[in-house]
């Protein structure tokens, strides 16, 4: 079961809680936040801090033919302020009733937003359309779900050529999570097109970066496995209880994190009755766990390097992360769980299981926002094994960026992420 805590009376009161209390504050832990970097603010005057009753915000979902953008629109359904005024998908699904494309948007569903219960609203979804199409001057906020390399020059022109109001942008690609655009460049095989807009975004790790969220005209929605090494990592970090030179990630997910477009290695005969590691020693979300592992440590971009294997393994939706560390001099592994527990104590969606022997499982949080976490004594002296299971295209995707959205409209961040797991 999860941790169960005492809640804050109010959003704000607890939000200023967690803020000055996310380091472990047992001695020798580090007692000053570090937050993310960003060069440029949202005009807060202009942007949205609370809503009157029925207000909405409009938005748009770019590339809602795919998994995460599917996922968004089913989050956001019961959204009490939010009305989808556009979905973009390809040349093929243009002009097509989402429900085509979905057919479980093809019908009505009783939901209950803010107390009261009604039909879901899925008969006022637009029809797809080009991402050209898309009338950016009535929206609010842009949900980005491209592949990467795309999202650049379009997040470039929605911010530049916005007349009136100027929309917030929340990107799921991975064009904007590296601070360092010699090292996308490296990893992705393109140059970064969009510099300056680097330089403002914010890496949009919700539970370590609210108040950059909260002013930021750009988000950058982490990559699914990075969400939960750093969940599960930087409060040690932070609280130099672990060593940075020996941490190895053994991390396996759903077929969903591989996206819906058509291919070989993802059809059924090839997935199905067994699994295989995939980019070994290669994989695009090792420099952005690095990144983040290395700014909890003070070290700024760089200069953590972990060890990170990727496996696919037949199940549509889900993350587990094994990760092995070994723990500083007179540490103990019971001195990560409670630095782990302290973290998190208020948290609503990261939960360290209260059975310190409990394994935590994909089943336990499978359609929801939760990350559940534990963390158990290796039989090798000074060394401990966390281990971490979320969803891999709700908290560490689609889910996360409706948390990052209510935490930049300033309503309580659990607003439509209200759904408990699904099993069996």
């Amino acid at each position: 079961m999860f941790l169960h805590v005492t809640r804050c009376s109010s959003f704000q009161e607890r939000d200023y809680v967690r803020s000055t209390r996310n380091q472990c504050q047992t001695p020798g832990f580090l007692s000053s936040r570090r937050r993310f970097r960003s060069a440029k603010r949202f005009d807060l005057q202009s942007a949205t801090t609370g809503f009157a009753e029925g207000t909405r915000q409009a938005v748009a979902i770019l590339g809602a033919a795919g998994y995460t953008g599917s996922e968004l629109v089913r989050l956001l359904l019961r959204h009490p302020h939010v009305e989808i005024k556009a979905l973009s998908g390809t040349e093929r699904t243009r002009g097509r009733p989402y429900g085509q494309v979905y057919p479980q948007y093809a019908f009505e569903s009783i939901i209950s937003a803010n107390g009261k219960q009604g039909p879901s609203p899925v008969r006022s979804l637009p029809p797809l359309c080009l991402t050209e199409e898309v009338d950016f001057s009535q929206v609010d906020t842009v949900f980005c779900c491209l592949p990467h390399a795309t999202t650049q020059s379009i997040v470039t022109s929605i911010l530049q050529s916005a007349v009136g109001r100027t929309p917030r942008v929340i990107d799921l690609s991975a064009d904007f999570r590296l601070a360092d655009v010699h090292t996308y460049a490296h990893w992705y095989g393109t140059p970064h097109r969009a510099p300056d807009l680097q330089a403002e975004a914010v890496y949009g790790l919700t539970e370590f970066a609210r108040a950059d969220i909260r002013s930021a005209r750009l988000v950058a929605n982490p990559g699914c496995y990075p969400t939960g090494a750093q969940l599960a990592l930087v409060p040690l970090i932070r609280a130099q209880l672990i060593a940075l030179d020996d941490v190895i990630i053994d991390a396996k997910s759903g077929v969903t994190g591989a996206g819906r477009s058509a291919k070989e290695a993802n059809l059924f005969c090839e997935v199905t009755e067994g699994m295989h590691a995939y980019a070994v020693a290669n994989h695009r979300h090792a420099p952005e766990i690095e990144q983040g592992l290395s700014r909890a440590a003070g070290l700024g971009n760089s200069g953590v390097v972990v060890n990170f294997t990727p496996h696919l393994v037949p199940m549509a939706r889900g993350i587990l992360e094994t990760i092995y560390v070994r723990c500083q001099a007179g540490v103990t592994p019971g001195d990560l769980r409670a630095c782990l527990e302290q973290a998190y104590g208020e948290e609503k969606f990261v939960h360290v299981l209260a059975d310190p022997q409990q394994v935590p499982q994909t089943r336990y949080v499978r359609g929801s926002n939760h990350v559940v976490m534990n963390v158990f004594p290796d039989r090798l002296q000074g060394r401990a094994i966390l281990v971490v299971a979320f969803d891999n295209i709700v908290k560490g995707a689609s889910g996360q960026a409706v948390q990052n959205m209510n935490v930049m409209m300033g309503i309580p961040e659990h607003t439509a992420l209200e759904q408990g797991p699904l099993f069996p």
